[in-house]
């Protein structure tokens, strides 16, 4: 999956600001580089599924991205976040292969 073109709705931008301190250009920096992308689970409306793109930014956080993705190399961010241990540990074991 490649995205060219990320949506962040004003609302969620601030969202990711005053509740998990992340910014927007953060969640472009982990999708610039080469984010681990899993399925996270069906969306209510075919075909916009709920995904996770896993991912370092350019200053080394670690972050978790959720989006849906909205086909022709669109994701919509729903949400995104410092990652947990669990996903820390399989995105760096996932990163040494």
């Amino acid at each position: 999956m490649e995205f060219t073109e990320l949506i962040i709705p004003f609302e969620i931008e601030q969202k990711l600001l005053w509740k998990h301190n992340v910014n927007a250009y953060e969640v472009e920096e982990v999708f610039q580089g080469r984010p681990q992308i899993r399925f996270i689970e069906k969306g209510h409306i075919q075909g916009e599924d709920l995904y996770v793109a896993l991912g370092q930014t350019e200053a080394g956080r670690y972050l978790s991205a959720f989006f849906i993705n909205k086909g022709k190399g669109k994701a919509l961010i729903i949400s995104a976040r410092e990652m947990d241990t669990k996903e820390r540990k399989r995105y760096g074991k996932t990163r040494r292969k």
